[in-house]
């Protein structure tokens, strides 16, 4: 995709969190999948620029070390519009000029959902996931810390890398005893000359073998 001039400039941002999630991208060719570990996502209730609403904006880890970005947060910054909405979940990345403007107050209850401020990315990468209902995402995991939304690149035929489609999965981090989780249908990889592959639920107990059922 084509940059202009015109999503290239910054936008001035303010609001309160809604909630903190992983920014992960994920590589698909056929059986074989791969991670980016690119920082975080905040949901935000506030103004973009002009326009009023709820928002996503994505962060780097260092800015989630230095500010711990918690839900219940007002905050306010600079960000560019995403140049490939394909790769992103959020809207606006490059962020800068962050600041606090006012701190949540108390301790975040008791999940789920799990809130708070999330972990660092290590964290995740080492934790890893289970494929989670898309739609029980929407409904109950959209606030929670262990919840994530990824942009999915698919290489469809590994002798022709340029052929790939591209959509988004969910995903949990979270303890394999939260009351909310669903698996949902299983994921298939489409893949040349109209095969595919269909991921097996081993892949989610391999990832996730060495965490008991609360951790």
């Amino acid at each position: 995709m084509v940059r202009t001039k015109a999503n290239m400039e910054k936008v001035a941002w303010s609001g309160r969190i809604l909630s903190v999630q992983p920014r992960i991208r994920l590589l698909r060719s056929f059986d074989e999948r791969s991670h980016s570990y690119l920082g975080y996502v905040l949901r935000v209730e506030g103004s973009v620029g002009d326009e009023l609403g709820e928002f996503q904006i994505a962060i780097g880890k260092a800015a989630q070390a230095k500010h711990r970005f918690r839900a219940d947060m007002e905050v306010s910054g600079l960000a560019v519009s995403v140049a490939d909405p394909r790769l992103e979940t959020a809207g606006f990345y490059k962020a800068s000029g962050l600041r606090v403007l006012k701190d949540a107050q108390g301790a975040p209850l008791p999940g789920p959902p799990f809130q708070g401020v999330p972990p660092d990315l290590e964290t995740y990468r080492d934790r890893g996931h289970r494929r989670l209902d898309a739609r029980t995402y929407d409904a109950k995991c959209t606030t929670c810390i262990w919840g994530c939304r990824m942009p999915v690149e698919m290489i469809i035929d590994h002798w022709n890398p340029s052929q790939k489609r591209y959509r988004l999965e969910t995903f949990c981090y979270g303890p394999k005893s939260c009351a909310f989780y669903r698996p949902g249908p299983k994921r298939k990889v489409p893949g040349r000359k109209g095969m595919s592959y269909t991921e097996g639920d081993w892949v989610d107990e391999d990832a996730t073998a060495h965490r008991g059922p609360d951790d």
